[in-house]
């Protein structure tokens, strides 16, 4: 089983790779194909409506095909749209390779964190997580080696590809390795395969659902406002160069990273509740240090902020089968992080709209609005479910 958590430790590396690089390119990009900056929302919105409707239809394709085979054709599709977005001549060809993009990130995302909430402890998880944000902490660095020339965006869109080819070779090499599991594995799966189908709105239904996939929504709204609008915040507020506002960017995924990394540790004595409340906490004092009128020194609010952030997606996951059962745990695992990433963006769209139309300066603001919703949604659904 060590041998298996290393190869799902390294794929989700790989469906860290593409999440960071829209954002630190897009201030070159659009200027290459003379697009407007607040497209940057409508793009985003359309990899969210991808990756989120894989993650609504997810369950049944995994109990079928099994989570190997699953995440190694994802991993391949989100190679391929990496190495189309490299070769677009306009935006709309860009659009189209993100579909395909989207599509294979969606299945990943679903597949392994149902795996790891079921059959791994919950440091196991955040550690998964972990991988994410080693990811897109990578990314922006490869990106910002490019973006000081005209064009070379480009080149930076290939050697990502490159890395995510190599780590799909990874998985087919490992695909027998999913088939030996541990027997109360073995036993989850075929019993979820005999269960029978229960539509979406009747799970809808169970108590705490509906808030809980609000607060991850209203957490992936400030993750992807940063990640897709942090380096123009950076650009348009503080007059920090592309390049520069690459690097900062990637200090807020690598926030991000350790905050995982710590949280891994602190999850054998802590709930997932408890960290998800104390990582909001930790990131909205990131967010009053960024407004901070100290320059782009304020900037440095990115990795409290990403380091809060950290365990809150992975301990909200890792929390579905103890809220809902074990039962229909794939398709809840896949209806939080569909009805998470819809909300995520439709979050980010807006902003992106009234921020380009007014001033990226609201960028604090709305985020410390979006920290106290997680927290008020986290309490609402704790509540609902003790009734």
């Amino acid at each position: 089983m060590t041998a298996l958590l290393i190869v799902i430790y390294i794929a989700f590396v790989s469906l860290g790779f593409p999440d960071s690089l829209f954002g630190v390119s897009w201030p070159v990009v659009h200027v290459e194909f003379g697009t407007p900056e607040s497209f940057a929302s409508l793009y985003s919105i359309v990899t969210g409506i991808c990756t989120g409707g894989v993650a609504f239809v997810a369950g049944p394709l995994l109990r079928k095909f099994g989570t190997g085979k699953v995440t190694f054709f994802s991993t391949l599709l989100t190679a391929l749209g990496l190495i189309g977005i490299s070769f677009s001549p306009n935006i709309v060809v860009m659009m189209i390779f993100t579909v395909i993009m989207g599509y294979g990130a969606g299945a990943i995302d679903t597949g392994l964190n149902n795996f790891v909430s079921l059959h791994y402890k919950a440091k196991h998880m955040n550690w998964l997580h972990c991988c994410w944000g080693l990811g897109v902490t990578i990314s922006p660095v490869i990106m910002s080696a490019f973006l000081g020339v005209e064009g070379e965006w480009r080149n930076g869109y290939r050697v990502v590809a490159a890395l995510q080819f190599a780590i799909a070779l990874i998985i087919l090499a490992s695909l027998k390795k999913w088939n030996i599991q541990p027997a109360n594995t073995v036993e989850t799966e075929k019993e979820q395969k005999d269960l029978p189908k229960k539509s979406l709105f009747a799970l809808l239904k169970e108590k705490g659902m509906i808030t809980s996939i609000l607060s991850l929504g209203l957490y992936c709204g400030g993750e992807f406002m940063i990640g897709t609008w942090g380096a123009t915040y950076a650009v348009n507020v503080l007059a920090v160069s592309p390049d520069e506002a690459a690097k900062w960017v990637s200090l807020y995924f690598g926030g991000i990273m350790v905050g995982r990394i710590i949280s891994g540790f602190l999850s054998e004595k802590l709930s997932d509740n408890t960290l998800v409340k104390g990582g909001m906490v930790l990131a909205a004092l990131g967010m009053v240090i960024l407004l901070l009128p100290v320059g782009k020194t304020a900037l440095a609010g990115l990795l409290l902020i990403g380091m809060g952030y950290g365990p809150v997606f992975p301990s909200v996951l890792h929390s579905v089968p103890a809220r809902f059962g074990a039962d229909y745990s794939a398709d809840i695992t896949g209806y939080h992080m569909g009805g998470a990433y819809g909300i995520g963006f439709f979050i980010q769209l807006v902003y992106g709209y009234v921020a380009s139309a007014t001033t990226f300066a609201i960028t604090p603001f709305v985020l410390l609005v979006l920290a106290l919703g997680v927290i008020g949604a986290t309490v609402v659904t704790l509540r609902k479910l003790k009734r």
